[in-house]
């Protein structure tokens, strides 16, 4: 599996041409907005949302420090 800062870099360059956004752009907004954006392009995806259970996994995965 891929480090967040690889995940992170395909997701800056996805937002990039979906939206226009720059890197500033990206880096200040939300999961919640680049969820709504992408919500736009992909309505029925089947995406599951965040829940506490996925964020404790989630860290768990990725740790900080």
């Amino acid at each position: 599996m891929g480090s967040f800062g690889a995940s992170a870099l395909r997701l800056l360059g996805l937002m990039a041409q979906v939206a226009g956004w720059r890197p500033g752009e990206f880096w200040e907004a939300t999961p919640a907005d680049a969820a709504a954006v992408l919500a736009a392009w992909l309505p029925d995806a089947g995406v599951e949302g965040m829940d506490r259970g996925r964020l404790a996994a989630m860290m768990e995965q990725f740790p900080d420090g």
